[in-house]
């Protein structure tokens, strides 16, 4: 089902071949969710990775994964080979975090919005209705509440009618929805939609959503698009944890770090597969 989706690795290709992606986000305090993000992108074969921190005093390099290039979002909003970003994780509700998200909204270029760049799409009209005119390629990873504050609902409408919510969501908005939790939905506004069967309750656990959206944005930045990555990541993101579980590794404890370097392993075991 996802073999004809990985992307292809020529012997003679180079960094720029694997595409590039950046996660922005990490506000005061939420500097770990970008970063999970920005890790699981690396992990997952992006080319390049960038981050940008909204936090005034962030770090100037990730001392656990220094092959991330952070830059402030300023110095990020000037670079042209971006293949992907990926905002929202710990991007906080400030008005600067306002200004990005329209900024980011408004380029041609693929998208993964989450967590909360959600929660400022759903309370500022202006920014959902720029997310409809997009014609570049967005993919939205809401979990159950986020998607209730979209759709105006509550969580447990949204528990008890996921297929349809995932779909309304990705109809209204123009998008590929990822409405996360047990069986995560996939839908495109086409009205395509899938369930993805793998992975256990481990994955309830402090930023696995961060690293989901690393996942799915490295694999748009290879060149899937948002529906294709969508699918293949949430696969591999649920496989990793059940492969982690089958060794004895949870899922009591499982951590989203462990979660992103067991990708690793899933991705290329369906690589030798093809």
């Amino acid at each position: 089902m996802f073999q004809p989706a990985l992307p292809l690795r020529n012997q003679d290709a180079h960094k720029g071949s694997f595409g590039s992606v950046a996660i922005i986000g990490g506000e005061t305090g939420m500097v770990g969710a970008a970063f999970l993000a920005a890790r699981a992108a690396v992990h997952c074969g992006a080319g390049r990775v960038y981050a940008a921190m909204l936090c005034k005093d962030a770090p100037s390099v990730d001392m656990c994964q220094p092959e991330i290039m952070l830059r402030s979002p300023a110095a990020l909003s000037q670079l042209t080979q971006l293949d992907c970003v990926v905002i929202g994780p710990g991007l906080g509700l400030s008005n600067a975090a306002i200004d990005l998200l329209e900024f980011w909204l408004s380029k041609d270029i693929p998208l993964l919005l989450d967590a909360d760049a959600l929660n400022l799409i759903a309370s500022h009209l202006h920014l959902a209705a720029i997310v409809v005119s997009r014609d570049a390629e967005t993919v939205i990873t809401p979990h159950p509440g986020e998607a209730a504050r979209l759709l105006d609902t509550g969580s447990e409408y949204i528990q008890q009618n996921r297929i349809e919510s995932a779909l309304k969501l990705a109809k209204t908005l123009r998008v590929t929805c990822v409405l996360k939790g047990a069986g995560s939905v996939c839908a495109h506004h086409g009205g395509d939609w899938f369930i993805n069967t793998s992975g256990n309750v481990a994955l309830a656990s402090g930023g696995t959503g961060d690293v989901l959206s690393g996942i799915i944005g490295s694999l748009m930045a290879q060149g899937l698009s948002g529906l294709q990555a969508a699918k293949l990541g949430v696969y591999v993101h649920g496989a990793a944890a059940d492969a982690l579980v089958g060794k004895g590794v949870g899922p009591i404890g499982l951590t989203a770090s462990e979660v992103a370097l067991e990708v690793r392993n899933i991705i290329n075991q369906l690589n030798q597969d093809k």
